[in-house]
């Protein structure tokens, strides 16, 4: 079986909350390993661009018509996404750490394991998938 066979496999077999789970994991672990290889500002923006790429769609998502999950949570969603917005670009000014950002992904990642059925990762156990 070919890689593109079995990603095609995969992306159709997997939930959507499996597949936000896998993503966030990603993003998250790439923030953590930026971390501690101690990049600062701009050295940043691979990672963090990534990320907000992530928050804007999930923002998008919540706010497309027929979107399924009930309001308050969408508005949460939404209000988060534009907090990752600003707070990226504090970041990458220097004016603040990565560390909020990667915290909630961490609380965003357990709520998803959690919705799973699945044990929650630690926070700085979450690596690339």
């Amino acid at each position: 079986m070919s890689l593109d066979a079995y990603r095609r496999t995969q992306s159709i077999s997997a939930t959507p909350r499996a597949t936000e789970y896998r993503l966030m994991s990603q993003v998250t672990g790439d923030m953590i390993q930026a971390r501690e290889n101690g990049l600062k500002g701009a050295a940043l923006m691979r990672p963090l661009h990534r990320n907000r790429e992530v928050w804007s769609t999930l923002a998008i998502l919540c706010g497309s018509p027929g979107n399924k999950l009930p309001a308050m949570l969408r508005a949460s969603i939404i209000s988060l996404a534009l907090w990752v917005e600003r707070y990226t670009s504090d970041v990458i000014r220097q004016r603040d750490s990565i560390d909020a950002l990667i915290s909630v992904n961490c609380a965003i990642i357990e709520g998803l394991a959690m919705e799973n059925g699945s044990h929650p990762p630690m926070a700085e156990n979450v690596l690339p998938v």
